[in-house]
C-alpha cells in the first residue's frame, strides 16, 4: 500500500482501537489511538457521562491533525463523527483516507458494558449516534465481524 494516512472511525465500542492496531501491525506503520491525547478535562467530563461539545473536540482535532501531519505513512483511530470534525483531520492532505466502522446500536451498548478500563460510558453512546454523519467518501467496514475479517475488509477496499 502507498503512502497514506488511514483514520479509522466510528462511534464508541465500534473497534476503532483495536482494527486500527491491528491494520497498523498488518501494515507496519504506527498506530496513534485518538482517545489517548483527550485533555484531561475531556477525559473527566466522559468519565461523569458528560458529552463533548465542539469547544471541547476542536483543540484536540486540530493536536490529532498536527500529529498526522508530520506522520509518514500512520493509522489513527479517532470518532471523527463530523464531516467539519474529518475536514480538520484531513487538512487537504491527500494521503488521508477514512475507513468507517459501522455497527448496529445494540452491538455497540453490548461492546461497551463488558468495557472495564476505558473512560467512555454506555450513557455517552447515544449522543455519539446523534452526533454522527456516516461519511460518503470512507470505505465502510462491518465493524460486527472480528477484528481480523475487518482488517481484511480494509485492505481489499482500500487498496
Amino acid at each position: 500500500m502507498r503512502e497514506a494516512i488511514l483514520i479509522v472511525m466510528g462511534v464508541a465500542g465500534s473497534g476503532k482501537s483495536t482494527v486500527g492496531r491491528l491494520l497498523a501491525e498488518h501494515l507496519g506503520w504506527p498506530f496513534l489511538d485518538g482517545d489517548d491525547f483527550h485533555p484531561a478535562a475531556n477525559v473527566e467530563k466522559m468519565r461523569q457521562g458528560i458529552p463533548l461539545t465542539d469547544a471541547d473536540r476542536l483543540p484536540w482535532l486540530h493536536h490529532l491533525r498536527e500529529l498526522v501531519s508530520r506522520s509518514g505513512s500512520a493509522v489513527l483511530a479517532c470518532s471523527a463523527l463530523k464531516e467539519s470534525y474529518r475536514r480538520i483531520l484531513a487538512g487537504g492532505d491527500p494521503r488521508v483516507r477514512f475507513i468507517y466502522l459501522r455497527a448496529d446500536p445494540a452491538l455497540l451498548a453490548s461492546r461497551l458494558e463488558n468495557r472495564t478500563e476505558h473512560f467512555f460510558t454506555r450513557v455517552l453512546l447515544e449522543s455519539q449516534l446523534a452526533t454522527l454523519e456516516e461519511p460518503a467518501d470512507a470505505v465502510v467496514v462491518d465493524a460486527s465481524q472480528p477484528a481480523e475479517a475487518a482488517v481484511q475488509a480494509i485492505l481489499q477496499g482500500d487498496s
